[in-house]
């Protein structure tokens, strides 16, 4: 096996366009809740800050999402453009889940990225702020996997 994930279009520098896309590819990606296919999209030595965790590498970034959504049951992720430049990009995400004991939450947060040539991300730093809601307060309604193409965006939300 190759010692690198294969290229992940569209590839850098991003223009407008090109950095929508790697944005919802992303969102898409995160909402299959399947920790390996979501490592592919990263190098194989990508450096990560999640809140106060450090993950390195696929094992174990593969590691800390098994772990993530273990605990965050009906995830759904919303993901939005905010700047680009060159191989970076920058987002803001929102995301609601339920945890084991039936408590909603809406997490907030903003993501920097970096890519390689391949398209592939080797740097991704996430803050996030996490807001306890109740049931009806939920906003993301969609069945598990990509979000529809009819569905609002953060800014359409108001979030």
């Amino acid at each position: 096996m190759s010692k690198e994930n294969p290229p992940r279009p569209p590839f850098p520098p991003f223009t407008r366009e090109t950095a929508m896309q790697k944005v919802r590819l992303a969102e898409d990606g995160w909402n299959t809740r399947d920790p390996a296919k979501v490592a592919l999209a990263y190098t194989v030595d990508s450096i990560w800050r999640n809140r106060a965790e450090f993950p390195r590498g696929h094992d174990q970034i593969v590691e800390f999402l098994t772990r993530k959504w273990a605990q965050e049951t009906e995830y759904r992720l919303i993901k939005e453009l905010w700047a680009y430049e060159g191989n970076r990009i920058a987002v803001r995400f929102a995301y609601e889940s339920k945890d084991l004991d039936g408590n909603w939450t809406r997490s907030y947060g903003n993501e920097n990225w970096e890519f390689d040539e391949n398209g592939l991300m080797q740097k991704r730093f996430a803050s996030i702020n996490d807001l306890p809601i109740s049931e009806a307060d939920r906003k993301f309604h969609w069945p598990q996997g990509r979000r529809p193409d009819d569905h609002p965006g953060l800014s359409e939300l108001g979030l």
